[in-house]
């Protein structure tokens, strides 16, 4: 009853073109060599995370670094949540960086630029945890974005004004814009400081919602949150 409420509430949520503003795909792009920056861990899927930035916060102070232009810069345009990644989950931990020869093409690396604007953080997703889902770096991708483009989004920016704005109610109002979902599959990652700066929705191993565990779950429904807007 209450995210019917939320939803009569809420500004039209918007798909992926509004996390992504007048932003541009290149032709082509570098494909940057991955170094493997920790363990290798082979072990059956039992689920998925996906992993979603909110860019502003990430920006906040690195808008003059190179390393993230594209991103921060504003030169290639503005984002909201962009896809940080597609995880692998276990039972008891996760699978990551598993043995593969398969690298993504640099086209391929190109067309995901509006969604992950960051070649560095296309070809690690692959490396690190696709390798461990997929043979081939296209199949992991189209699986990625196309859980990513069926999200609706709330307007944040609005969300960001509330008084007293918790945990629960950035659950609250991901669930009244997304039908299907429930408020123990969305999982909240805040810096040190509060301020939002990930979620982190729960799949099962046919890519339905499911509740996070506690660690992905994150901050209890009734901790403060803060959104930054980047203003």
């Amino acid at each position: 009853m209450r995210a019917v409420c939320l939803a009569g509430s809420l500004l039209l949520a918007a798909p992926l073109s509004a996390q992504a503003y007048q932003c541009s795909l290149p032709r082509t792009a570098s494909v940057p060599a991955i170094e493997r920056d920790g363990p290798a861990r082979s072990a059956p899927v039992t689920g998925y995370t996906l992993a979603l930035s909110w860019s502003p916060e990430f920006c906040r102070m690195r808008e003059n670094d190179r390393g993230q232009a594209r991103q921060c810069s504003g030169h290639a345009g503005r984002f909201g949540f962009v896809l940080h990644g597609l995880w692998p989950d276990g039972a008891r931990s996760w699978p990551q960086w598993c043995a593969t020869r398969a690298r993504p093409s640099a086209q391929t690396v190109a067309r995901q630029l509006c969604r992950s604007p960051s070649t560095r953080l296309v070809a690690r997703q692959w490396a690190k945890h696709g390798a461990c889902m997929t043979r081939q770096p296209q199949t992991y991708y189209r699986v990625s974005n196309i859980l990513f483009d069926s999200l609706r989004w709330p307007d944040f920016d609005r969300l960001s004004r509330k008084p007293d704005l918790s945990a629960g109610d950035v659950r609250d109002w991901f669930v009244a814009a997304n039908r299907g979902w429930r408020t123990d599959a969305v999982g909240i990652k805040l810096n040190e400081r509060g301020w939002l700066e990930e979620l982190r929705l729960c799949y099962d191993r046919r890519f339905l919602p499911t509740p996070c565990d506690r660690q992905r779950l994150g901050p209890a429904d009734d901790s403060e949150v803060k959104i930054w807007r980047g203003l």
